[in-house]
């Protein structure tokens, strides 16, 4: 075993070498196509498994009466990926996309080596008894970690690793959907990578190489092969309009209700519990409503062809799917229920993503809407088009992509005929949704919490910012009953211009400045005076859980070049000046943007 670790470093300190004499741009490109077809082949893998559960697990059902196995398959599937997490993982994967970009923001780019594979592992379980989440999210992260493990093994620089890590998902995404175009915007939209020539040239490189790699593995049909006999027609303008009206109200309710749902299931500490409670919400609407099992693809096939005759196979309501209301109502139902079933699954333990959730709200959304218009109002509006379009539109207010959303279903369908309507929509979907809800599925808690990047850069250098290394200690602390004569002491041995006065046990208690002392300081009849009188308030507090962002907005509003820290209970810990920020984010700024 030693002689083996031997050879193995031998050959890692010969691959180092070899690659010294490569350019940065050569070396990039080399490494590009590396992650593209790992990448690429872990989206092959991906795919096949969850075909072969699916396969196995429902291909024997009759199609014409309901399966009582619909109401335990999710919960199976839940717990094996629970257990396969807790004890093996032994890490957080789920919510992969956000996972993703705290890593780019808080991580240094570094995503552990478990994630290679264990999103796939855990999503696989999940989706493929019945979960119902999307594969795009997970499969998005064991890309990503691809790209940042191979960046880390070979030695390369933060902003290297960020950008193998961008390929990795953009070829991960690009895999999928056999949609490369769709893969790189997604990166420059979602992930908000930096647009230079350095960059956008392995991205769209491993976007290829995964692409091709799937299509030589998997065919070059696009994933919905659709022959779209209707295109866009002028007279449907004002219902597309109304579509994508429809679609930015349909995107905040799912953002809005996933959040609702995952804060519940927060409060459930017990793992067994959340097993009980989602299994039961998922077993049961997935029994009612079959489309909701898995991450729905399927059921958009049947959309895609106009075939809602298929939505109730192994439904309860099968001898229903010919009564024009009762459709309608299974539609608006499917519709809505399955961002309740996606909420459940995650809150309960299961891995997925939003991805494949937002598509089939979205292609709900626009065939539910032409249906019940051709019902009710005697319209001969085609299904399909309006459905496409609606997918464009919901995935552009849920994730805030436009662009994504709109090449994504360009390429999945060869739909490039349906690009005004495609752009319409997702841009109304977008701008209502925005004014709803400014933060996408993805980027919510981040915000919240500070820890976003952004196109803004000037915001972003300051996300890798640590308050905690900013902090100044090397302040004299000074207490009430100290004199004016002890201070002026000090003022011979110490070289800062500001006193913290704190209490016995730490507490902060106010600020004695030196400009402050300085008409007393050489009147010696004076020095018996307490340095209380002196004394004055903070400007303002700093507490160490702060983001740089808030801190600055302090020193804005208090008008102050140094602002003391302290601790939940007002403990004095030191102050923050923001010269010192100023030159840790000059510093930042440098790093990340050198080229």
């Amino acid at each position: 075993m030693a002689r083996i670790k031997n050879r193995i470093a031998i050959l890692y300190r010969y691959l180092i070498i070899a690659t010294k004499r490569l350019t940065d741009k050569q070396l990039m490109i080399l490494l590009a196509i590396v992650v593209g077809l790992a990448a690429g082949l872990a989206a092959y893998v991906f795919e096949r498994t969850l075909g072969l559960f699916r396969y196995m697990l429902t291909s024997w059902f009759d199609v014409d009466r309901a399966s009582v196995f619909y109401l335990f398959y999710p919960v199976v599937g839940i717990v094996i990926a629970t257990l396969l997490v807790k004890y093996l993982v032994r890490d957080n994967i789920s919510e992969g996309v956000t996972r993703v970009l705290y890593a780019m923001s808080k991580k240094g780019s570094r995503i552990k080596p478990h994630n290679c594979y264990s999103s796939i592992l855990a999503s696989s379980a999940t989706i493929g008894f019945g979960g119902s989440v999307g594969p795009e999210a997970p499969i998005v992260l064991t890309g990503s970690a691809i790209g940042s493990n191979i960046g880390r093994f070979m030695r390369l620089n933060y902003k290297n690793v960020t950008l193998l890590l961008s390929c990795g998902a953009a070829a991960a995404l690009s895999a999928v959907f056999k949609a490369p175009i769709t893969g790189v915007v997604f990166v420059l939209e979602i992930l908000m990578l930096d647009i230079t020539v350095a960059s956008i040239i392995p991205l769209l490189i491993s976007a290829v190489t995964a692409t091709t790699l799937m299509f030589f593995l998997n065919g070059f049909d696009p994933v919905f092969n659709i022959d779209l006999k209707h295109v866009f027609e002028l007279r449907h303008l004002p219902f597309y309009v109304a579509l994508g009206l429809i679609c930015g109200l349909m995107s905040y309710y799912f953002t809005r209700i996933n959040s609702a749902i995952s804060a519940q299931f927060a409060k459930i500490k017990s793992m067994y519990r959340r097993w009980i409670v989602g299994g039961l919400v998922i077993g049961v609407l997935i029994f009612l409503f079959p489309p909701l099992y898995g991450e729905g693809y399927e059921s958009l096939t049947d959309l895609m062809y106009a075939n809602t005759d298929a939505l109730f196979n192994n439904s309860l309501f099968f001898r229903y799917r010919h009564t024009g209301w009762i459709v309608a109502l299974y539609l608006l139902a499917t519709l809505f229920f399955k961002v309740v079933a996606m909420s459940a699954t995650n809150g309960a333990g299961g891995v997925g993503g939003s991805f494949a959730p937002s598509l089939f709200v979205g292609a709900f959304t626009g065939a539910t809407m032409v249906y019940i218009l051709n019902l009710a109002f005697g319209f001969e509006l085609p299904i399909v088009p309006f459905a496409l379009v609606g997918m464009a539109g919901v995935m552009s207010g849920v994730m805030n992509a436009p662009l994504t959303s709109i090449f994504l279903i360009a390429e999945l369908t060869n739909g490039y005929s349906l690009f005004v309507p495609l752009m319409l929509v997702a841009a109304l979907s977008f701008t209502l949704g925005y004014y709803l809800e400014p933060y996408s599925i993805y980027t919510k808690k981040l915000s919240q919490s500070g820890e976003l990047l952004t196109h803004n850069k000037d915001r972003s250098v300051l996300v890798f910012l640590n308050l905690s290394s900013l902090i100044e200690t090397d302040f004299h602390r000074i207490t009430m009953d100290t004199t004016l004569g002890d201070v002026v002491k000090l003022i011979a041995s110490v070289r800062r211009n500001i006193f913290p006065v704190v209490s016995r046990d730490g507490t902060l208690l106010g600020v004695v400045q030196l400009d402050d002392l300085r008409a007393d300081m050489f009147d010696a009849s004076k020095y018996g005076t307490t340095i209380d009188n002196y004394m004055i308030p903070p400007p303002d507090l700093i507490y160490p859980n702060e983001q740089i962002g808030s801190v600055l907005d302090a020193f804005e509003g208090s008008k102050a070049w140094m602002l003391p820290v302290v601790s939940g209970d007002n403990r004095y810990l030191g102050f923050i000046s923001k010269s010192r920020i100023l030159a840790a984010y000059r510093e930042q700024l440098m790093a990340i943007s050198e080229e």
